[in-house]
């Protein structure tokens, strides 16, 4: 799609001062379009992107990037920004594909890119260490953070909002409050917001804003979106706002699609000798209709027709996704087992917990964009005989490191932790990539790490996990399942055993989930040319290792190879090689993972493989070469 007229002569955002009201107005119709083809062929966040065209612009009319800065919480609704500064041509209708422009922001892409992210609640704190820093050089820019309400359920925008008044005098902040994370927004302050839109008496100007903004050519109108009350009603009415109470100028709610009025307000904040939060309300999907209907399904999408909407489904009769097999293998043991409970932090459809939402809606809870206190949440609850299951993605469990130390392993706490999205999530890149689990994980004392290689063994897995009395976590990757019946009856698994799928000669071959597959492959491929093959094992376990096993491979074959969908460092391989080394024993490893480096986005999980030498054929060759003296092969023919 080749850009039209006004946006193509968008190079830089001061290209924007030169534009008429109308040809803004234009162009935010350009830029909507744009997006929705784009997204159409890569998929990636639809509704946040078309809900904030308005906005971004605006901010790019009041403020001067590069030299203000704009710290976007997430930043999955960088979008528009991208295309204001710069970055139309071809690599956008490629986002987040091997040849195009990362879904987030990213400072390696541009200087207008003040702060990467791809989690959320980042940007209030970022925000602010960049505003104390340019107190500290004595340098004059604007700092804006751009944080969605969902953001506000997150403990780390709360800790930053406690530390805003007393750290410095000119701090922005935009509440983008469109009512929506990814799911509908849950809680206390999800109510609160509301409430601040709903009662006039907290919908104010302060009377030095009131002057400001009237004396600005449309100031007038705008003034009929945001009523003033008189300070005496408001005090007899209702408390000060929140942010007020932390010494935050409150002004708003501001119509988020007005572009004239949110240059205005920006303008004001820019005089503001105090910090000062913007609320402005935007609406999830403005501009086309499928996804302002259907919020939750258009945050994230895969490809779709942009005529009908219709998203490119998964042919008939593929297997089910592993978040679905979760879900409903949570719901089948719930119904003997009332202890069951099920926790997730704003991801009840991402991880299958919808369905398990809908069955025992009494026992799910959705804690909002908050891992920590998921995880808390639970070693409570498992204090007191439940037995709560956390359904949080690898690359968000990070977040709560230390109370899965400290509050769960260390206290042998029964809560099981199923880690979606282990692995690549090839789209979404680096910041959502699950692969460092299995290292943070290893080194904590009573946790068991278990990685099914198909769906039933999932389902196993979690009743194992649930009936253990400890700590236990399951990983298992983005996608489809491989298809494989899923019995109605779960079964306990032994704890620590690994399972031979394949007898060979010429090594063994430990493999963890969806590479036990790939190993089963390359084993083919020796047979096929030289009629041996190793013993394959579907290592199951991860921390305990199967150590009776692992002796005997050790003492009966000259290598282990091992696979894994994670770091090498710190992971299954490394815990091989670690315990024959403790033991003296000398069988060579040779370790196949992920190398000490961020990997980027991509097409897909297998184009990332390869160009990491991790597919299949690359690994057969790696091997084929280090047992080359087994197979009689001339050195020739194994280079």
């Amino acid at each position: 799609m080749t850009d039209s007229t006004i946006l193509a002569g968008i190079k830089s955002p001061s290209d924007l001062r030169d534009l008429s009201s109308s040809d803004i107005q234009s162009l935010s119709a350009e830029i909507r379009e744009r997006i929705i083809h784009s997204t159409s062929i890569n998929g990636g966040h639809v509704g946040p992107n078309l809900g904030v065209v308005e906005l971004t612009l605006a901010l790019h009319l009041a403020f001067d990037s590069p030299r203000d800065s704009f710290c976007w919480d997430v930043s999955h609704q960088g979008y528009v920004h991208k295309l204001l500064t710069g970055r139309t041509d071809e690599r956008f209708d490629k986002i987040r594909s091997s040849d195009g422009y990362s879904g987030f922001l990213s400072r390696d892409e541009s200087e207008h890119d003040a702060y990467g992210a791809g989690h959320a609640g980042t940007a209030v704190s970022a925000a602010l260490g960049m505003c104390m820093a340019r107190d500290l050089n004595g340098s004059g820019e604007h700092v804006v953070a751009i944080a969605g309400d969902a953001a506000f359920t997150c403990g780390i925008t709360l800790e930053a909002l406690n530390n805003i008044a007393c750290s410095t005098k000119k701090f922005i902040l935009v509440l983008n409050d469109n009512e929506w994370s990814i799911a509908k927004n849950v809680g206390a302050f999800s109510k609160y917001f509301n409430e601040l839109i709903a009662n006039p008496v907290y919908n104010k100007i302060h009377k030095d804003a009131e002057a400001f903004l009237s004396a600005m050519p449309g100031g007038k109108s705008l003034m009929k979106f945001v009523s003033k009350a008189k300070r005496d009603t408001k005090d007899l009415l209702a408390p000060s706002s929140i942010f007020e109470k932390l010494g935050i100028r409150y002004l708003g709610p501001i119509d988020g699609h007005d572009i004239d009025s949110l240059v205005h307000f920006f303008e004001f904040a820019k005089q503001s000798d105090e910090p000062i939060v913007l609320h402005v309300l935007t609406e999830k999907g403005r501009g086309y209709p499928v996804a302002l209907k259907e919020p939750e399904k258009w945050h994230g999408s895969g490809p779709f027709n942009k005529e009908t909407g219709l998203m490119a489904n998964s042919p008939v009769g593929s297997p089910p996704k592993y978040q679905d097999v979760f879900g409903n293998a949570l719901s089948l043991i719930a119904t003997s087992d009332d202890r069951v409970v099920g926790i997730t932090a704003a991801m009840p459809s991402g991880t299958g917990l919808d369905s398990f939402q809908e069955n025992f809606p009494g026992r799910f809870f959705d804690v909002g964009i908050a891992e920590e206190h998921a995880v808390l949440l639970a070693a409570g609850m498992a204090c007191k005989g439940l037995r709560p299951v956390c359904a949080i993605y690898s690359t968000f469990l990070q977040r709560a490191f230390d109370p899965i130390v400290h509050d769960v392993c260390l206290q042998n706490l029964p809560v099981t932790f199923c880690l979606d999205r282990a692995g690549l999530s090839p789209n979404d890149g680096p910041t959502h990539h699950g692969l460092f689990d299995i290292s943070y994980l290893s080194c904590i004392p009573n946790a068991v790490i278990m990685q099914p290689r198909h769906e039933n063994e999932l389902q196993d897995m979690l009743y194992t996990s649930i009936n253990h009395g400890g700590p236990a976590f399951i990983r298992y990757p983005r996608g489809n399942a491989l298809g494989v019946p899923i019995s109605s009856t779960p079964v306990s698994l032994d704890i620590g055993k690994a399972e031979v799928i394949e007898e060979g000669t010429l090594g063994s071959i430990w493999a963890i989930g969806d590479f036990v597959q790939e190993a089963l492959a390359i084993n083919q491929k020796f047979f096929e040319k030289f009629e041996s093959k190793f013993s394959v094992v579907n290592a199951r376990f991860i921390k305990p290792l199967d150590t009776h096993l692992l002796l005997e491979h050790a003492k009966q074959f000259d290598h282990i190879v091992t696979i894994e969908d994670g770091v090498l460092k710190g992971g299954l391989g490394s815990s091989i090689s670690e315990f024959l080394s403790d033991n003296r024993l000398n069988t060579k490893v040779k370790r196949f993972g992920w190398p000490d480096e961020f990997i980027s986005h991509g097409n897909s999980v297998s184009q990332l493989r390869k160009l990491h030498h991790l597919d299949a054929d690359s690994i057969f060759e790696a091997i084929r070469e280090e047992v080359s003296y087994k197979l009689n092969v001339d050195k020739q023919l194994v280079s």
